[in-house]
């Protein structure tokens, strides 16, 4: 039970190192114990993870009593919603590569024989799951669990509400006032953002994973639940550590398309694509944009949850929970029922016990009324995206869309637009150079989408992009276009006036020209010049993948 930590603190020659753990707390019994650390991602930077520090006090006293030494240590978090629209949005993606790095850092520095981390928003909850892969020991995650709603005019409101006040204010459609009332009240407390938004669609994802306890991604923040889920994970951590069991005998192929199938149930986040092969990555496991594509072909989408749906994740919470429709799918046979989990026990075995969902409810769906009846999150190719790109479609909108172009080379520069009128029925947006290295950063389009949902064109616009969108994003929208534009990819020679295709059908997103046209358009193009950009932006730009691989920057060796 002490691999790592016995090679810090015993022997004589280690004096020095328990001296120093002294000043920190430690007795001398405690350097007998297995050393747990517990990543915390609070912070007061965002709602999402506010709370974070009592929860990671409350799995440290578990830890203590169930025969480990913790170790509480931070990590940075950065908020999605607060910088959506801004130039400060280019460091979100850049903050999940940073954060595993971090948690990787100080675990392996330390010499902790367990890792327990508390995640509770986009980012760092995906990088929790790198960091324990590529550690390999002992680990589970527990996540901050889900915001209530606000409520305006009797109805609940999110933050994705206030972003789309921003377009109904700007169509006149309501008053400067009403849009003040819907900001005040969209977000009441501590929590993550909550539709079936990015964070809670990658905690469903993680617990699917067999990474979490059953049921931890369906909880309210401030909870006895969610109080109850730090005790009960920090005892199911000192198990795995007891037993050895490991990421790796968790984390591979059929467990990812475990949480491939539940985020495609749920109409979960396109940002799930680029964690989950993050994940596979740092796991050593082969996975690709073909496996979202063929789970998506026999997976229906059940769930009636925001942003296209009707629900929040907290009614989702109310009714049951996530573990009544893994048991759904796994009754159909679309989970692997035998991949081991941090329980010490098997998908299947967990859900055993797990009730049923009211025949009353009307969140989530029966096989035979599906929303959708395959998977919303749909991998096109074609001309425009050769390596593969990523649609969400919920079925709402239609199955195909064909317009005219209107370009731009920043998401600035396309809201603004969007805002004051100029964009009418038919148009496809191209937003470009935005992709991986471009931005760099590959930022969320949440800001110009929900512009255009407010303006009333949600079925009337399309929006595709080489960069990604917010969980909150709905309508007619394509993202993680590969190859990028500041790489040379086809979506750099798009024209204002060109004619686009998108068809969820056959899959493909095309511009209308000749192979001989965009031959010729792509030998005349030319990189455009950016702003100067150093630090942590210009490292990320140096090392990070293609959209299509995860936008990595560190590959499994």
């Amino acid at each position: 039970m002490r691999k790592y930590s016995s090679m810090i603190v015993d022997g004589k020659d280690r004096s020095p190192s328990r001296s120093m753990l002294r000043a920190v707390g430690f007795k001398d019994k405690d350097f007998k114990l297995p050393q747990i650390g517990i990543a915390s991602t609070w912070s007061m930077v965002t709602p999402c993870n506010m709370h974070i520090n009592k929860l990671a006090e409350i799995s440290a006293k578990s830890i203590d009593v169930n025969g480990g030494k913790s170790i509480i240590f931070n990590t940075i978090t950065v908020s999605d919603g607060i910088s959506m629209g801004t130039e400060g949005m280019r460091y979100s993606l850049v903050s999940r590569e940073v954060i595993a790095d971090s948690i990787e850092t100080v675990v392996g520095c330390e010499g902790f024989d367990g890792l327990l981390a508390i995640g509770g928003c986009d980012k760092n909850m995906p990088a929790c799951i790198m960091s324990m892969a590529r550690l390999n020991r002992p680990s589970i995650f527990v996540y901050g669990g889900t915001i209530l709603p606000g409520s305006h005019n009797s109805k609940n409101i999110d933050i994705v509400s206030v972003f789309e006040a921003v377009g109904s204010n700007a169509n006149r459609k309501i008053t400067n006032k009403e849009l003040l009332n819907i900001e005040k009240k969209a977000i009441p407390g501590p929590g993550s953002c909550g539709g079936m938004y990015t964070a809670n669609t990658m905690a469903c994802a993680i617990e699917a994973l067999g990474m979490s306890l059953t049921n931890s991604s369906a909880q309210v923040a401030i909870s006895r639940n969610k109080k109850l889920d730090c005790k009960d994970s920090s005892k199911a951590l000192m198990n795995c550590v007891k037993k050895d069991i490991k990421p790796s005998d968790i984390i591979n192929k059929k467990s990812i398309e475990n949480a491939i199938t539940v985020v495609m149930a749920l109409g979960g986040s396109t940002n799930a694509v680029l964690h989950l092969l993050a994940i596979a990555n740092s796991a050593g496991v082969k996975l690709s944009l073909n496996d979202f594509d063929r789970i998506g072909n026999k997976t229906p989408v059940l769930a009636d949850l925001k942003p296209s749906g009707h629900y929040s994740m907290s009614e989702l919470v109310k009714i049951g929970g996530v573990a009544p429709l893994m048991k759904l799918l796994l009754d159909k046979k679309l989970l692997h029922g035998d991949c081991l989990t941090v329980t010490g026990k098997t998908i299947k075995q967990n859900l055993k016990k797990v009730s049923s969902y009211s025949k009353k409810q009307k969140i989530i769906m029966p096989f035979n009324k599906p929303i959708k009846k395959n998977g919303h999150l749909i991998i096109l190719r074609g001309n425009l995206s050769p390596q593969g790109s990523v649609a969400k479609i919920s079925g709402k909108e239609g199955d195909t869309f064909v317009g005219s172009a209107k370009v731009y080379n920043s998401e600035e520069l396309a809201l603004k637009d969007i805002l004051n009128n100029k964009i009418k029925k038919g148009t496809v947006i191209v937003i470009r150079y935005e992709g991986p290295i471009g931005g760099p950063g590959m930022r969320e389009m949440l800001s110009p989408t929900s512009a255009v949902m407010g303006k009333g064109l949600g079925k009337d616009v399309a929006l595709i992009t080489d960069g990604r969108f917010s969980g909150g994003s709905h309508g007619f929208v394509v993202g993680h276009i590969a190859p990028e534009a500041y790489v040379g990819g086809p979506l750099a020679i798009v024209k204002n006036g060109d004619r686009i295709e998108i068809s969820s059908i056959t899959k493909e997103l095309n511009i209308i020209l000749s192979k001989a046209e965009i031959k010729k358009r792509l030998k005349s193009w030319k990189k455009p010049k950016r702003k100067i950009i150093n630090g942590v932006l210009s490292k990320y730009a140096k090392l990070v993948s293609q959209a299509d691989t995860g936008a990595i920057t560190s590959n499994y060796s």
